[in-house]
């Protein structure tokens, strides 16, 4: 098929290179557009963005100039925004009145009624709120947003054992990577030989976005899913990948060995099995006493698996485990590449202009 043209907003930030990197030989998108601050318009990318990932930069995108983060200046149908949230809030809804897609990385639009927060191997069916925020907003194109880092591993293990047990309390605790701050990011000084036990906002989003994506859709949008949920969130001296800590009490009397076989037959729904960057597997249980481990284990599944390890008895809730997942791939621009395959396979990208 004739691929799709596809622009990145904020492309130079540690998000924007991540979606650049994964973009460049998507089979189906073709990367044509960056935008960036204006102090970078007019230079090519190769020239004004300072490269962090250990991958090197796709040498399609070196001569790309860098153009303003305005529909005016996005000759494409689809964009994909890595927008610090505060801009996001201005600028995203401008392409989506100008007739484009927008699968984003930034939480501005989360609480939305009429937005999904979209995991493709837990809520497909919630793209039916597309059309719904198109009406009510009257767009062409529309807005979708993939979750906190931290929310996306926990909740596509959650969703196993919620479909097999039912979830009544959770406590989860997480040891964040510092690329989840983005570049520069958390100063050498406060975070080497330390860990930060607070990082702002961070709590309040991953006790409510895991409800919403496990929520029922109705009439009057989603219904968020019946548990209750406490979370710690700490930042630790790690490259890549956010690990979670959960305990868990189920509805349902689950020994480790139940909870165990739910995840690892865990399977993506129907939409989802052939899209390009579909996780294999989706869950991936790792049953050594020491794993999963963010060096070892964050890029299974090309980073865009769920690792869990440590499933066991708890002597206070029913039972614990870990969660691991790459948060710069499966929790954020992989997560939005996803997304715009789901949402392609579904009909519901805008018609190239």
């Amino acid at each position: 098929m004739e691929k799709i043209g596809v622009a990145v907003l904020g492309a130079t930030g540690s998000v924007g290179q991540r979606f650049v990197q994964l973009l460049a030989e998507h089979p189906w998108f073709e990367l044509r557009v960056l935008t960036g601050s204006e102090r970078r318009v007019g230079r090519e990318y190769g020239e004004t963005c300072r490269w962090i990932l250990s991958e090197p930069m796709p040498e399609a995108a070196r001569k790309i100039r860098v153009v303003p983060t305005e529909p005016g200046s996005v000759d494409a149908s689809l964009v994909f925004s890595a927008l610090p949230s505060d801009v996001a809030r201005v600028k995203e809804p401008l392409f989506a009145s100008a007739g484009m897609g927008v699968c984003t990385n930034a939480g501005a639009f989360r609480r939305e009624v009429d937005v999904p927060i979209l995991l493709p191997e837990v809520n497909a069916d919630h793209i039916e709120l597309v059309g719904r925020q198109r009406a009510a907003r009257g767009w062409k194109g529309f807005i979708v947003t993939n979750p906190n880092c931290t929310s996306t591993g926990m909740t596509i293990a959650l969703k196993a054992l919620q479909d097999a047990f039912g979830l009544d309390t959770i406590f989860a605790v997480s040891m964040q990577a510092v690329s989840g701050a983005g570049y520069p990011g958390v100063p050498s000084m406060d975070i080497l030989d330390n860990v930060i036990p607070f990082i702002s906002n961070e709590e309040e989003k991953v006790e409510w976005e895991p409800r919403k994506m496990l929520g029922r859709l109705g009439a009057e949008g989603v219904e968020p899913a019946d548990f209750r949920i406490s979370v710690q969130t700490n930042r630790v001296a790690v490259s890549d990948g956010h690990l979670v800590c959960l305990a868990v009490k189920f509805r349902n009397r689950v020994s480790p060995e139940d909870a165990i076989a739910a995840l690892s037959a865990y399977e993506l729904p129907a939409p989802c099995v052939d899209l390009p960057s579909r996780p294999q597997p989706v869950v991936r249980v790792r049953t050594e006493s020491d794993r999963p481990q963010p060096r070892l284990d964050r890029m299974s599944g090309a980073g865009m698996t769920t690792v869990v390890g440590r499933v066991r008895r708890d002597p206070v809730l029913d039972l614990r485990m870990v969660v691991l997942s790459h948060n710069t791939i499966r929790g954020a621009a992989g997560g939005s590449i996803f997304n715009a395959e789901l949402l392609f396979r579904a009909g519901l990208l805008p018609e190239p202009s």
